[in-house]
Formats: C-alpha cells, structure tokens, sequence
C-alpha cells in the first residue's frame, strides 16, 4: 500500500503519523510514502530526514494553486462542474512526474488476489429512468453498469432541464448529489415534478434523491421549496446536523436484499411528519 502524507502543517511529526500507521494493522502493509503539499526544498528535507528511519519516500507533490480542488459539504466540487478540470489534472500529472520516480510505484505494485466477492444489486425494473445532471451526480457507475449486464435498460434524464422520467420506464432512479444547491430550480420545473408524482412503477430515491420525493427542502437561506411530496418528509439545512459513520440497514421490503451496509454522511436534520 501507497500512504498519501498531507504535509502542509507537518514537519519532523510526519514520522510518528507514518509509523502509527505502519503499526496500526498486522493484515496492511505500507511499501512507502507520497508527500502531498510540500512547500520548498527546505520543507522536503525535513521531511525525508524524520521520515529515514521509518518508511522509504517515493514521490512528492510541491504545494500549487493549480492543483487545488474545490470542495464542498460530501466532498469535492463534482468534476462536471469544474471548467478547469483538464489543466488541473495535467499540471498534477507534471508534478509527479518531476518529483517521483515513477518505476518505483510500479515496482511495488501487485494484483490483488484476495478480495471479497461484490454481489450486484439487482435491477429495479426492466427499464430505469435514472436522473443525471448536476443535482443528481452521485450514481455508482458499478451499480448501472451492473444492471446493464443484467439486460436492464437505464434511461437517463435531467430534473434541472424540467426532463420527466420516461413514460416507458417501469423504475425510477433519484439517486443522491446536491438538490439543495439547485432547490428553487427543481420546485419550479412543474414537467419533472409532475412526472414523479404520476409514475406508476418503482420509485426509489436515495440521499439527495429521497429529499425530493419529501414535501419539502429547506435550503441554507432557510427558503423552503416545495418537492415532490410523494413522502410525508421535510429536510433542511437551515439547522444542519452532521450524522457520520458506517451503518448496517434492514430493510423493510422493497427492491434490495435484506441487510444492507453502507455510510451515512448527512448535513441535513429530516423530520417525518406522523
């Protein structure tokens, strides 16, 4: 395993973190270490030096507005919303490349030869209308290729562009992303409300997407906008409440298996209404 070291604040403490992880498991072995964010010559010196004795150092990344990502609450600015995508990714590329010998990555490489079978989530219809833009970008693409191969038909639309799911389509996909930032937007695209609200085969809404399907979403602002209503479910990040963690989920019917085991990584509080 390659340990990707944030190094901006970091000096000869460097050392402890690495050899904390080094002897965190028994079953995880480190090969070496890559230093992100180093600063000057100066800063990678320190680095290298109270790092000898205890992980080789196989690459560095100098710290660089040009490779600086933009985030947001769940994670990264999406990556079709970065209009300077393409120029980070190759002035990343050309920095590696300056200051990592790149065979010695390849050297400690190895298949993986001992992993888990992954078991395919069944698909939800014969033909899935999945919505994708924006609001909606946070779709596993293991999950529709896998019902692709299974002989299912996904028919992607976009709520944003006021798209209803396709008449055709026997399951409804709303999968998570950032409805939030997009709110009036939605409220006000009446086509692809009214869609959701007459489809007559599966619906299934997942993060992001199981907020549309409430009665309503309260943005930052503390503007509720109206939603699909298709649950008795109001959602805002007015009062936001970060819930995180691994959990196991029993689910009661519906289209998956029995347990299921995911994350939550929630900065919204939701109320059921009785």
């Amino acid at each position: 395993m390659l340990l990707v070291i944030d190094c901006a604040h970091q000096a000869q403490s460097v050392a402890a973190l690495v050899q904390g992880f080094t002897q965190f498991r028994k079953d995880v072995s480190i090969a070496g270490v890559f230093l992100n964010r180093v600063k000057s010559d100066r800063h990678e010196g320190l680095l290298r030096d109270a790092l000898g004795a205890v992980s080789p150092v196989l690459g560095t990344l100098r710290q660089s507005d040009s490779v600086h990502m933009p985030s947001r609450h769940l994670g990264l600015v999406q990556a079709q919303e970065n209009q300077q995508l393409e120029a980070l990714i190759e002035s990343a590329a050309a920095g590696v490349t300056r200051e990592t010998i790149l065979d010695n990555l390849f050297q400690i490489g190895a298949p993986v030869t001992n992993h888990a079978s992954v078991t395919a989530l069944e698909p939800l219809g014969q033909r899935i209308a999945v919505a994708r833009d924006e609001a909606f970008g946070f779709a596993y693409p293991h999950v529709l290729e896998g019902w692709t191969r299974a002989g299912a038909t996904v028919i992607p639309f976009s709520p944003l562009n006021d798209e209803a799911p396709d008449n055709s389509a026997d399951a409804l996909f709303l999968p998570g992303g950032y409805p939030e930032l997009h709110a009036p937007r939605i409220a006000a695209n009446s086509r692809f409300l009214g869609g959701v609200r007459r489809f007559q085969g599966t619906v299934y809404g997942e993060c992001g997407g199981y907020m549309v399907l409430g009665e309503g979403l309260t943005d930052a602002e503390g503007h509720r906008h109206t939603m699909a209503g298709l649950l008795p479910l109001e959602t805002s990040f007015a009062t936001r409440k970060l819930h995180l963690g691994y959990r196991q989920l029993a689910c009661a019917g519906g289209p998956f298996p029995a347990k299921l085991r995911g994350h939550e990584f929630h900065y919204s509080t939701a109320t059921v209404k009785a």
